[in-house]
């Protein structure tokens, strides 16, 4: 048994080298298949069966699991699914990073350093003065720069994004151009280091531009760089250095866990030696003197193999705790440490001659093969205590079932264990199990020939006490050395070496080999108490069983490469921003500075965007396919009632003629693939549009603004065609900017507004800052009503690109978007104003003084802004006074009706339109035309105290009145209007048609 053991562990260790899988499970899994098709076949020659069956199987399961591992890789590498439903973030789920070509190394570290909220704190703080930048003249300074604002939006992006992954294309772009390829894919402690650098540089920057050599106030290196002392012995004398370090290296092999890769990489040699009274050579101790906040070790998992000329990984199983204590590695214990690793040393030394001792034991026997002393002890006792038989082997009769075929090639065969076989063992291979079976009287076990009761007892007694005492020994072997494992595992467990715990916080993984593989990180939320694995775009709840079996290493491919600790004592590494006055948890985008609370707004709009794009295309698609396969069913001709009447070919040629010129009667034909629409655009022109043109508006192009980008764009027609879209672009540009201006130069006449027809007009006119008036602009290229032809597309999408490259720092978005919240206002006002007027002069008294108080409530937030801000106020104020006094003269008739629900709407009347009117009116600059108003209707009401009128009607003007004559008592609360239309093009032509009405005294029709 214990040989067949020994064989079988010595072919997995073989066949691990011949297939390259390291799975034992596997290996041990595709074995036991073999070994049961050889034992099902009785074949002889079964090594050679067993390697090619198990090579075979090994292979075959080696490619089932790649298959499904690249499926899952593809899966999980774009994780883009078409339902746009997952492109949006989940509540509460942590931002992906897309993979945009062998970066996976950049994610699994990019959220390593993201998911510490210290250090996610600086990023996105980062700030430079104007008199640093102005000083910052190299490259490298520049290029740094340049990176940290790209991490910055990286990190806003993953902070307060609606997607559930993001672009880093830009970050890893400046990466790459420092490393010697962009194709191959990086190491990531060569990435790290880099990364590290380029912060490090940035941040002394801000820390101290003058004195780049002081690093004293440099975050990064007060966060990720400690320092070392490095003792040596030299000329009998210690020497000792101080050396920083940023990430630790240690070395995997020859360690099983964590602790004895940090005491191989802590000293070197005997070098406690030199504290004895022996003068000797001796190698170099290292002892922390600083630890950083954030310690991180890097696991050195590659060596070069030098008969092959390459890099190997090394698979070795790797433990690591979730809390280290680094008490014994730190200068200031190092006495207390010496004495320990001198007890270590010795118990150490006693373990291994109680190891040497037991294995003894457990594996005795001069030969090759080797087995457990007291089994042996045992199986000699069973044999001598085995009956003997009077039946010799050579009188065992031959079992008359079983086809024995002598041949001289018997004599040399053998079965799978190395054992002669015998003509009489010979069988068919289809004879049934039974026929093999040896006779019953065959003895089943050796035994002695003969032994008499004094051998007997003799042997007996010397082989149960040989196998007493040999177990004995044994148990205490074992006794001795777990009392011994106990020691050196609490040798370093007490109180004083328990003071400086640091925390695992992520693992970076790679699974595959030197040359090629995959990267992704486990990350403790240290918030919600969990593991979350992220791997490129998927993000993903894990636990501590999880991470082990793909981290510790020695069972696949994969194992963890990089370590990353936190000082468990500082919290601040870990604590989230608050409210300084509520103390409360800041939360999205609220705990991003300003600037980029306004960067990621515009990108989730963006999105937002996108997705209607998106939802757009595929119903489109939907609307198209079922259009085809409706034409598509209509097409195919029926067949005739009478099969046996063929039809005369020639009317049938001159029918389907005389049907092609017909036009169809489908009511929804399926359109051709490059069919077009003529279009009539105002001001433009006659324009083709392609029948599939993605978001197509007509409503939309028919506005001022839409007609300007669309003659622009025909105006830059021979600049596209010759020098390609930007150029196109620019002309196009400059065109429209050029058309807009000389409008905002034309006088504003009571019948047209330039302002109402384009935004940017509005902004000329109130000298808006350039930024903002280009990127509005901009954005009006960039609209999607633009896909009408190959053209306006090319020209939509340059539009995009440049409005991407427009920086946080180069845009202020709160300023931005106020001027468009002011000119939305603007058409608001406009809106109410029209609607009042074509109200009143329709006979709707009530409705034209709620749209006219609101228009001239709004109307003053604008001009305190600026005179060119708002509409003209006068007739605003004009109009209300004349609504006022007819609703009131209205309010006064239904109060004296003999009608109780007259009564009623008077005074829901000048409850809910004359006194919150009034009230507005005295809390403005009130004119005096407006003071004349006021007076005729509180006149009006008092008027009615002195004379006869029911008790409720009394009652109910004892109500209102005193409102009426005190106007400063109460909140105004005025009832929202019904929505108005506030589109441009809608605006301009009811100005001019409401401006002629009132000057003709003609009546407007309502729109």
């Amino acid at each position: 048994m214990f040989a067949c053991l020994f064989q079988s562990q010595t072919l997995l260790n073989q066949l691990r080298e011949i297939t390259g899988i390291q799975d034992l499970q596997v290996l041990q899994s595709a074995l036991n298949v073999c070994l049961v098709q050889q034992h099902l076949s009785m074949y002889s020659g079964v090594d050679c069966l067993t390697y090619s069956c198990f090579y075979s199987r090994a292979l075959e399961v080696s490619a089932e699991e790649n298959a499904a591992c690249m499926k899952r890789k593809r899966c999980e590498g774009s994780g883009e699914s078409c339902s746009p439903a997952d492109w949006i973030r989940q509540e509460d789920c942590p931002v992906g990073i897309r993979n945009v070509g062998n970066t996976c190394w950049f994610s699994a570290v990019i959220q390593s350093l993201f998911h510490l909220p210290v250090f996610r704190r600086l990023v996105l703080n980062y700030c430079l003065s104007e008199r640093v930048l102005e000083k910052c003249k190299s490259h490298s300074e520049k290029r740094n720069i340049a990176f940290m604002q790209e991490l910055r939006c990286l990190f806003a992006l993953m902070v307060g994004s609606n997607r559930r992954f993001v672009d880093p294309s830009a970050a890893v772009e400046l990466l790459r151009d420092a490393f010697r390829t962009s194709e191959a894919q990086q190491d990531v402690s060569e990435f790290t280091h880099k990364l590290l650098d380029w912060l490090e540089d940035a941040f002394q920057l801000a820390a101290n531009g003058n004195n780049p050599e002081d690093k004293q106030n440099n975050p990064m290196v007060q966060l990720f760089y400690g320092t070392f002392v490095a003792e040596r012995l030299h000329e009998e004398k210690i020497v000792s250095n101080i050396e920083q370090f940023g990430q630790y290296p240690l070395q995997v092999n020859g360690f099983n866990n964590l602790d004895e890769c940090l005491e191989g990489a802590m000293v070197e040699g005997e070098i406690e030696l030199l504290h004895s009274d022996q003068t000797m050579s001796s190698g170099q101790e290292r002892w922390f003197s600083k630890l950083p906040p954030v310690l991180t070790f890097e696991l050195s998992r590659f060596e070069f193999n030098q008969s092959l000329g390459r890099p190997e990984k090394i698979h070795k199983k790797l433990e690591f705790p979730q809390v280290i204590y680094m008490d014994r590695y730190l200068h200031k214990n190092v006495d207390q440490t010496h004495g320990r690793r001198g007890e270590v040393k010795r118990l150490k030394d006693q373990l291994t001659v109680l190891q040497q001792k037991l294995e003894g034991y457990k594996n005795y026997g001069s030969g090759p093969a080797k087995y457990p002393l007291a089994d042996m002890l045992q199986y000699v006792l069973e044999f001598v205590t085995t009956k003997p038989t009077n039946v010799s082997p050579a009188s065992v009769p031959t079992n008359p079932s079983v086809h024995t075929e002598p041949s001289s090639d018997d004599a040399g065969s053998s079965d799978g264990s190395g054992c002669p076989q015998t003509a009489t063992q010979r069988f068919r291979s289809d004879s049934p199990f039974t026929q093999c079976r040896p006779p019953i009287e065959v003895p089943l076990q050796p035994a002695p020939h003969s032994v008499t009761e004094e051998e007997l007892y003799f042997v007996r007694s010397c082989l149960q006490r040989w196998r007493a005492e040999v177990e004995n020994t044994i148990n205490e072997l074992k006794a001795s050395i777990d009392k011994v494992s106990q020691a050196l595992e609490g040798m370093y467990s007490d109180n004083s070496l328990c003071q400086v715990p640091y925390r695992l916080h992520a693992v970076l993984v790679h699974e595959g080999q030197a040359s090629a593989g995959h990267y992704w990180a486990y990350i403790y939320d240290h918030a919600n108490k969990r593991w979350l694995k992220y791997n490129d775009v998927m993000v993903t709840e894990s636990t501590w069983e999880e991470l082990v079996r793909d981290s510790y290493g020695g069972m696949t491919n994969a194992s963890a490469y990089c370590l990353m600790y936190i000082n468990g004592k500082l919290p601040y590494l870990i604590a989230e921003d608050t409210d300084n006055e509520t103390g409360q948890v800041l939360k999205g985008m609220d705990s991003l500075p300003s600037i980029m609370r306004c960067y990621v707004r515009e990108d989730n709009r963006w999105f937002q965007q996108e997705l209607r794009e998106w939802e757009e295309q595929f119903c489109q698609a939907q609307r198209e396919e079922a259009q085809v396969q409706t034409h598509t069913e209509k097409a195919i001709p029926e067949e005739p009632q009478n099969p046996e009447q063929e039809p005369n070919p020639e009317p049938v040629q001159e029918q389907t003629n005389e049907a092609s010129q017909e036009p169809p009667t489908d009511s929804t034909p399926a359109p051709p693939e490059n069919d077009v629409s003529e279009i009539e655009i105002p001001n433009v022109g006659k324009i083709l549009v392609r029948s599939d043109a993605d978001g197509y508006n007509e409503e939309m192009m028919l506005t001022p603004a839409m007609q300007g980008v669309i003659f622009a764009i025909a105006k830059a027609r021979q600049v596209f065609d010759k020098d390609g879209p930007e150029a196109g672009l620019i002309k196009a540009f400059h065109e429209e900017y050029s058309r807009l201006y000389e409008l905002s130069q034309e006088e504003t006449t009571p019948q047209q507004d330039p302002r109402l027809q384009h935004v940017l007009v509005y902004f000329f006119q109130n000298q808006a800052p350039n930024r903002v008036i280009e990127r509005t602009l901009l954005e009006q290229f960039a609209d999607r009503n633009l896909s009408f032809d190959d053209r306006a597309i090319s020209i939509m999408r340059e539009a995009r690109s440049k409005i991407r490259l427009i920086k946080p720092e180069d845009m202020d978005m709160d300023e931005y978007l106020q001027w468009h919240d002011d000119y939305s206002m603007f058409k608001t006002v406009f809106a109410y104003l029209l609607t009042g007027l074509e109200q009143y002069q329709n006979g709707k008294i009530r409705e034209a003084l709620n749209y006219l108080a609101h228009a001239h409530q709004d109307n003053s937030v604008l001009l305190r802004k600026g005179e060119k801000k708002g509409v003209d106020q006068s007739l605003i104020a004009l109009y209300r006074r004349k609504c006022l006094k007819e609703l009131n003269e209205n309010a006064a008739t239904l109060f004296k009706s003999p009608d109780e629900n007259d009564v009623a709407e008077a005074v829901t009347i000048m409850n809910e339109c004359i006194i919150p009117c009034m009230h507005l009116m005295v809390r403005d600059s009130v004119s005096q035309e407006d003071l004349d108003v006021i007076e005729l209707i509180r006149s009006c009401w008092c008027s009615y105290l002195g004379q006869d009128m029911d008790d409720s009607v009394q009652e109910k003007l004892s109500e209102f009145l005193p409102r009426v004559l005190d106007c400063s008592a109460e909140m105004v609360v005025l009832k929202e209007p019904p929505k108005v239309r506030n589109s441009p093009h809608d605006l301009c032509s009811r100005l001019t048609a409401v401006m002629e009405s009132i000057h003709s005294t003609s009546v407007v029709t309502v729109k």
